[in-house]
């Protein structure tokens, strides 16, 4: 068990963190991903490493939802027409930012946009799925994520400019 921790850990914990922002709090979800992914390893039907893999991610970002929902963390925020002045229809432009700069920056938005994030673009599910999860409409995960899309490039940007 100690060696399989070792092997995971770093790979799993970058997951966690994707979600969870505060450190204790990360280490909490991360230690009780691990109690179930020991409990319920013998259940799993082994077909190959990246199937394994993404078992093991997918319990560790069920595990994070589970925390902030149960923590009431994730917020969902409405924002008015009006509160977003600096809109940009723009991708956020990431090609001159680092990975570890770029994983800060995201880990830095609200709750409720880095989880609709992280679901949509690293988990890959579709604004249906998001919803379902998260007990919010469709249209609230489209929103989220606009709306992190356009936070987010703002931070690029600033973060660019300052570097200049």
């Amino acid at each position: 068990m100690s060696e399989f921790y070792q092997q995971y850990v770093g790979r799993l914990s970058s997951v966690c963190y994707r979600y969870v922002s505060d450190e204790d709090d990360a280490k909490d979800v991360l230690q009780n991903s691990f109690v179930k992914i020991f409990t319920n390893m013998k259940n799993f039907e082994y077909r190959d490493k990246p199937s394994f893999e993404g078992y093991l991610a997918k319990i560790v970002a069920n595990e994070a939802l589970t925390f902030l929902q149960a923590r009431k963390k994730l917020m969902f925020t409405d924002l008015q027409e009006d509160s977003v002045s600096q809109k940009t229809d723009d991708e956020p432009q990431t090609e001159d930012i680092t990975a570890d700069d770029l994983h800060q920056l995201i880990r830095e938005l609200p709750d409720g946009y880095r989880t609709v994030v992280n679901l949509y673009v690293f988990e890959g599910y579709p604004h249906r799925k998001i919803a379902e999860l998260l007990d919010i409409t469709e249209a609230t995960s489209a929103t989220q994520l606009y709306h992190a899309k356009q936070l987010l490039a703002r931070r690029i940007k600033e973060k660019m400019d300052e570097e200049r």
